[in-house]
């Protein structure tokens, strides 16, 4: 057989794309371990079909379920079905009954290209071939490990679903498909990477989603031409409108309940075998200070800690750079007793204002990093004994003062309050040139600094949609969910700009409802009344027999 000469290893495979089978079980074992038989994992068994026509399964020994290769393979295509025991099978009808007599796994599919087969076997799937039939037998048995469904650590919930994804692509589906249990649920799957050939979920509601929006993100999809997906996060800087910018201009989910929402309001949700992260698109700003808890809980509640994490973005993007503008430049705007509070603490501190809040910053950030990568056992007493210890010796040493440590605190616990980390990220990273600008300019160098951080998010866009929706450009309907989150029932149509092909989301039954007066059925005084007035009738009605009787 010829082969084309390729520097890349997965031309192998690719050179079998436009073969069949051939009809002689020889040949095909030849071809199957020309590829595959230098791993010792690959197990070719050979085998009697019915005990009289040579056949060989091809499986992965670590990634095919063994008991399910003995019991619903072997055994029936060995031992044949009771009343086939003595019928004589030609080669024609061969093919046939063992496909729809013989074998029972639920999946099971006739093919006779080879590249099919050979990529089958890489999946995890087992093929029988049997000589004389001009097609292989691809059976489902994969047996990937996986963890078990758990919370996910990276989005923590007190009221809602704490289920999370995990990395086997058909377990997450089946978590959507549990949530969606609707025919417009529509899934395609797209093989991306030339090595990996990462399976990629593309979902989305049919009659919801706009169709433009899909044929985009496939479009991006299948133009990617990369050796390996690993993660969904490769996918995420592949596919992005700005890879320059330090925001995010695509969500990451582990929680299903978020990613079924996003579907539900006309986004398409993007999956990734072996990632546990689910990418939602289109995504604006305003999505990564949102919780899905904010939904789960009563909006009075909901919109208080939705405020509550929009000053706690605030404190961690400005509050380093406005200490140091307030402090170098102008500390007549601090009042008199709390500025001479500060001037005492910074009485045996080397270095001006700017210099000493970098140094706690990068402290900070290194001590964070080093929190991550240790083990979980001693990582969340590193950081409490970190931030305690160094915190006080940098004040003792003379290397920081009392309110700078205050400040930086401040500063890392509005930024651990962002519910998306990326977003977190990001404004972790601008942090540092305002802190610059503040130190050269003062408050001039800030209100330049947030500007030209303005004007970079108002040009940013995801799929076409501006990155600061509904703000900028306004929307009275997306405003409802910005920085409070309205009453359920207010917000009846879908977000306007994904220009879906069905807005109506709450009903307008659902609406006039709120407005109905309630029916107080258990209040203690209707009750009372009620036992009153039945207990009168009742009255009445034994005054009434006992005249009768009187007359009589």
């Amino acid at each position: 057989m010829s082969r084309r000469n390729s520097p890349s290893p997965n031309r192998t495979l690719e050179d079998y794309a436009s073969e069949k089978l051939p009809t002689t079980l020889d040949e095909t074992i030849r071809i199957v371990q020309n590829l595959l038989n230098e791993t010792d994992d690959f197990i070719v068994r050979r085998f009697q079909v019915f005990g009289r026509t040579p056949a060989a399964l091809f499986y992965f020994s670590d990634l095919s379920n063994q008991e399910n290769i003995n019991q619903d393979i072997l055994k029936p295509l060995m031992q044949g079905p009771l009343h086939l025991v003595d019928a004589d099978i030609d080669s024609k009808r061969l093919k046939a009954v063992i496909a729809e007599e013989a074998l029972i796994h639920g999946e099971c599919v006739l093919s006779a290209d080879v590249y099919f087969v050979l990529d089958a076997v890489l999946q995890g799937r087992a093929v029988v071939a049997v000589d004389g039939v001009d097609e292989a037998f691809v059976i489902g048995s994969p047996n990937v490990p996986k963890r078990s469904i758990v919370q996910p650590p990276t989005e923590q919930t007190i009221q809602g679903p704490r289920e999370g994804f995990i990395e086997p692509l058909i377990f997450n589906l089946g978590l959507l498909r549990y949530r969606l249990p609707t025919p417009d649920l529509r899934i395609k799957i797209i093989r991306v990477g030339r090595i990996t050939k990462s399976k990629v979920a593309v979902c989305y509601l049919e009659g919801i989603v706009n169709p433009d929006l899909v044929k985009e993100v496939t479009r991006r999809l299948q133009n990617i031409d990369i050796d390996g997906i690993l993660d969904s996060g490769f996918l995420e800087q592949l596919i992005e409108d700005n890879h320059w910018s330090p925001f995010p201009q695509i969500q990451n989910t582990e929680k299903p309940d978020r990613a079924v929402g996003q579907m539900i309001e006309g986004r398409v949700v993007v999956l990734v075998d072996g990632s546990p992260f689910a990418l939602i698109c289109p995504t604006v700003f305003v999505q990564f200070y949102q919780s899905s808890e904010d939904y789960s809980s009563r909006f009075l509640q909901g919109s208080f800690s939705r405020l509550a994490r929009v000053i706690a973005l605030l404190f961690s993007l400005i509050t380093p750079s406005l200490y140091v503008a307030i402090i170098s430049f102008n500390p007549e705007l601090i009042p008199t007793e709390f500025a001479i509070a500060v001037a005492g603490g910074r009485a045996g501190v080397p270095f001006p204002s700017v210099v000493e809040v970098l140094i706690m910053e990068i402290s900070m950030e290194v001590l964070r990093e080093a929190t991550i990568r240790l083990p979980q056992q001693v990582g969340g007493a590193l950081s409490i004994v970190g931030v305690l210890v160094i915190g006080q010796a940098a004040v003792s040493a003379g290397f920081a003062s009392p309110i700078t440590v205050v400040v930086i605190a401040l500063t890392t616990i509005g930024s651990f309050a962002t519910p998306a980390y990326n977003a977190a990220f990001a404004l972790r990273m601008l942090r540092f040139p305002l802190i610059f600008l503040s130190g050269m300019f003062g408050l001039y160098g800030i209100v330049v600094g947030l500007i030209l951080i303005g004007n970079h998010a108002l040009s940013l866009k995801s799929f076409g949609v501006p990155y600061l929706t509904p703000a900028v450009p306004g929307n009275m309907s997306g405003l409802k969910d910005l920085l409070i989150r309205g009453p359920l029932w207010w917000m009846k149509k879908r977000p306007s700009l994904l220009q879906t092909k069905d807005d109506s989301r709450v009903g307008q039954r659902t609406v006039d409802n709120q407005g109905a007066a309630t029916r107080n059925v258990m209040d203690p005084k209707a009750i009372d009344e009620q036992k009153e007035a039945k207990s009168d009738e009742t009255g009445e009605s034994d005054h009434g027999r006992s005249s009768d009787l009187d007359s009589r």
